[in-house]
């Protein structure tokens, strides 16, 4: 067994408390591929003599006279190439995703007719170092409260909040605001965030403000060559998102700017943006701002 928990603290967790500070929603998932799983490990796995290695991700491997390219899993329900969109040629040169081409209810099967005491266990969900519990009670043992208002679209104060680091964009589960602050029985959602004065924008419904055309990203990473921009094509803002066209553009700095054809409902600063073209994952950013 080999403990790779210091990499893990110093490549992924501190980034990931640093983010939550200033208030953003970071991807420890997608970092964690990237400096851990598919470089650590991958090193060590190599050094052992190992000419690859092999992972349960439902994503796809293939090579063509350009190098190697990331595709989806065929199981859509599945697909996890959003979270391998920092992986280089290298990479995925020494990788194998057995499972990319079938779907889980085959890996089940395939599990249970050879005894696997793994076969009906429940699909893992949230981040993989916090599991099932609360997040923001895990959150709130590493970073201090920081009590300031949560406002209303019109700037209305509605309650306190402890700390904006303790919510993302399109949140509704855990603000608990009662009867009494509108007309309307619709739940509340978490809109936007003014740092600078440490204030939570709140909005009901499905209302206008949870909704953008266009982002800034920045940190572009491509897996094979990167493409000729400005570039059509499609990308996922989060994880299960069905892809959605949009068009990006170099800007004068260095990062991205994207524009959808549709507006995306809880763009969120932190996350990654990630770009298809059709079955092929071209690459990523991280989401800086909205419009």
């Amino acid at each position: 067994t080999i403990n790779f928990s210091a990499d893990y603290w110093d490549d992924v967790f501190d980034h990931f408390l640093k983010e939550h500070k200033k208030g953003r929603t970071p991807n420890p998932d997608v970092l964690c591929n990237q400096k851990i799983k598919f470089k650590v490990f991958l090193e060590h796995a190599l050094s052992l003599g190992a000419d690859k290695i092999a992972t349960g991700h439902y994503a796809r491997i293939d090579q063509d006279e350009n190098g190697y390219q990331l595709k989806t899993g065929l199981d859509d329900n599945k697909d996890q190439s959003y979270f391998l969109h920092l992986l280089n040629q290298q990479q995925l040169s020494k990788s194998l995703f057995p499972l990319g081409e079938i779907n889980k209810d085959e890996v089940r099967k395939i599990a249970t007719d050879n005894d696997f005491i793994t076969a009906d266990k429940k699909d893992s969900t949230g981040i993989c170092f916090i599991g099932e519990r609360n997040f923001s009670e895990f959150l709130q043992t590493y970073l201090p409260k920081q009590q300031g208002n949560i406002v209303d679209q019109d700037g209305q104060f509605i309650k306190h909040h402890e700390g904006l680091a303790f919510y993302t964009m399109g949140q509704r589960k855990g603000l608990e605001i009662g009867g009494g602050f509108s007309n309307s029985g619709e739940p509340w959602f978490v809109a936007d965030k003014h740092i600078d004065r440490n204030e939570l924008v709140v909005v009901q419904g499905d209302h206008p403000l949870l909704y953008h055309t266009t982002l800034i990203a920045s940190s572009p990473h491509w897996v094979g060559n990167p493409p000729i921009l400005p570039l059509a094509c499609s990308a996922k803002i989060r994880y299960r998102q069905q892809s959605q066209l949009c068009l990006v553009h170099p800007t004068d700095n260095g990062q991205l700017k994207v524009t959808f054809d549709q507006p995306q409902r809880a763009i969120t600063p932190g996350q990654s943006i990630v770009f298809y073209d059709d079955d092929i994952c071209l690459g990523g950013a991280i989401i800086e701002t909205r419009n």
